[in-house]
């Protein structure tokens, strides 16, 4: 089995209640800790639920609300980003599961690469951001990194032996297209937020989703594929396939085609993020080829969502522009679901921070957390 010690990131979001669900149904897993940003009322439940030794909460003054409320217990409660930092080294924890929304995800997720943990990364934005810094570290400290994102998930399935490495030709990221894949840019003009937030297969949070219905979550899994498996960018290809079953495929020297295929249940990835190599049993409706029927394939409109091109764009350019591109993204989605913005005007936004900034090369956290700010500056400015 694979982790048995383990801090969870982002707890009460929609891939922290997801990986509580398996920690439920495997008595070997045990959560030492536990972070989140502002719901202490889930994180209280599950803090007398799962009795880690310490929790956290980003907001400092929920946190001091939480501490009363869980002082008949033995859980000891921390604050603000440092106190994500101090769950993320947790003593004992064998893996750190990074699940928070978000560049606020980096720092936590360094300490605890820095610790020495394992890594079930769920927080794209961590290599995004800064991919060539935390593979560094990683790499310094003997440290996997575990994918729970679907689709690298299913590459690392596919991937599994040294032997698929050295005869590598390509991965495909295959794509859902999201809701409104087939429109043309005049019906996309007039999407408002709550259409946005209507994904045909997947369960996610608003800001995934949202990046989903744009390509910008495409994007991001191309840059974070390319720090994760070490791939040059002409490596990775997107395909949309409407159905969500095939997650993703690796193409081998030789022509062969190797894919990994589900039911659309981020269940999966997370479980097997947490007992590689062995696999748990999990309930529920398992995949039905018959019932699935036909399979779809078809090639991304750059033209009508240009977001992923922007993110081929950044990851070419290195430095510090994936970090503007993901703070771009996030606060343009920010006042997309505020109504404030139109939803074509989110790349338009990304697009624009990225002609205005100037390029920092060999990053460290310092530069990328500002390359972050300046982003978020630049888009919020414009309105």
């Amino acid at each position: 089995m694979g982790a048995s010690r383990i801090a969870l990131l982002g707890s009460t979001g929609s891939i922290g209640t997801q990986c509580l669900d398996i920690v439920r149904k495997s008595p070997d897993i045990t959560v030492l800790g536990l972070c989140a940003n502002k719901n202490i009322a889930l994180l209280e439940a599950q803090a007398r639920e799962f009795k880690p030794k310490l929790v956290a909460v980003a907001d400092g003054a929920l946190a001091a609300e939480l501490k009363i409320k869980l002082a008949d217990t033995q859980t000891r409660v921390a604050a603000g980003i440092e106190g994500c930092c101090e769950v993320a080294a947790i003593g004992g924890a064998d893996t750190v599961v990074s699940a928070m929304t978000g560049i606020a995800g980096l720092r936590p997720t360094l300490c605890a690469i820095e610790a020495g943990k394992n890594i079930a990364l769920a927080n794209k934005e961590t290599l995004v951001a800064g991919g060539e810094l935390v593979m560094r570290v990683a790499s310094q400290k003997g440290v996997r990194m575990l994918p729970v994102d679907s689709e690298h998930s299913a590459i690392f399935q596919c991937l599994l032996g040294m032997a698929g490495r050295r005869t590598l030709e390509k991965v495909i990221l295959t794509a859902s297209g999201g809701p409104f894949y087939g429109k043309t840019t005049d019906e996309l003009a007039r999407i408002t937020p709550r259409q946005a937030l209507k994904h045909p297969n997947w369960s996610m949070g608003a800001k995934v989703t949202i990046d989903s219905a744009t390509m910008a979550n495409k994007g991001l899994e191309v840059i974070e594929a390319r720090w994760l498996f070490d791939l040059a960018p002409r490596q990775i290809e997107v395909l949309i396939h409407p159905q969500s079953i095939i997650h993703s495929m690796v193409e081998y020297q030789d022509g062969s085609v190797i894919a990994q295929l589900g039911l659309p249940d981020m269940h999966l990835p997370i479980a097997y993020a947490l007992t590689c190599p062995d696999r748990m049993a999990l309930a529920g409706e398992k995949l039905d080829l018959i019932k699935t029927g036909n399979l779809n394939f078809f090639a991304p409109d750059n033209q009508t969502f240009p977001a992923l091109s922007l993110a081929y764009r950044a990851l070419a350019a290195g430095g510090t522009m994936c970090a503007v591109f993901n703070g771009a993204d996030e606060a343009a989605v920010g006042l997309f679901l505020a109504g404030k913005i139109a939803f074509l005007s989110i790349a338009d936004r990304i697009e624009a921070a990225m002609d205005a900034y100037n390029n920092t090369q060999n990053a460290q956290i310092s530069d990328i957390l500002e390359a972050d700010r300046w982003a978020r500056r630049f888009v919020m400015a414009a309105v």
